[in-house]
């Protein structure tokens, strides 16, 4: 099944190459490798369906699911930290998996500096200028994304028609769209998704 995930990013490698066009904008989120760059209101879902495993790989900036980038410092951001992660570790209501699949969480992992995990290499080098939030406050211009790893074993995988990401959307409302690359028996598929259009079949 990891063999299948890494495969992923190969498989859309021209999918990537079409979308460097949007990339160059944001040259200073070079360090993002994944599939478009850093950019508030899109998230990035790799699904892969393997008989009765289920892995789904979430990808966001953390502006989309909390609000902010920055290390939360006061009790208000620290408290939104809380319920965010604690909203991520739900994913069988998040990912509003059927019932009749039977699947239970076998794996789980979170990752983001915002969670107090060390930032990726690229991502703690200093900004010169800091960016500032609606209030108008300064923050460190740090990009923080959030990434959260889910693995399932589904007892009737037959059961997963389609994947709903509408309670992502409701869950994270600052989240436009997800673009989502999908692996399943059926094939694979690279389509992007947003609240009106939160299904795809597997």
């Amino acid at each position: 099944m990891r063999r299948l995930l890494l495969a992923l990013p190969f498989a859309l490698l021209p999918l990537a190459i079409a979308q460097a066009a949007d990339e160059h904008k944001h040259d200073h989120d070079h360090q993002h490798a994944s599939l478009g760059a850093h950019e508030h209101g899109v998230g990035r879902l790799n699904a892969a369906l393997d008989g009765q495993t289920l892995e789904l790989e979430l990808d966001s900036p953390a502006m989309n699911l909390v609000g902010f980038e920055h290390v939360a410092s006061t009790p208000a951001d620290m408290a939104k930290v809380a319920a965010v992660r604690a909203q991520l570790e739900q994913p069988l209501v998040l990912f509003s998996l059927p019932q009749a699949a039977n699947c239970v969480l076998s794996r789980q992992a979170l990752n983001s500096p915002l969670f107090g995990d060390k930032p990726d290499v690229d991502d703690d080098h200093d900004h010169a200028e800091d960016a500032k939030d609606a209030d108008g406050h300064e923050h460190p211009h740090d990009h923080s994304e959030i990434h959260a790893h889910y693995q399932f074993t589904c007892s009737q995988p037959d059961a997963l028609k389609n994947l709903d990401l509408a309670q992502v959307f409701k869950t994270f409302p600052a989240t436009q769209k997800i673009q989502v690359q999908l692996i399943s028996p059926n094939g694979q598929q690279g389509v992007e998704v947003t609240a009106k259009t939160a299904a795809l079949k597997f």
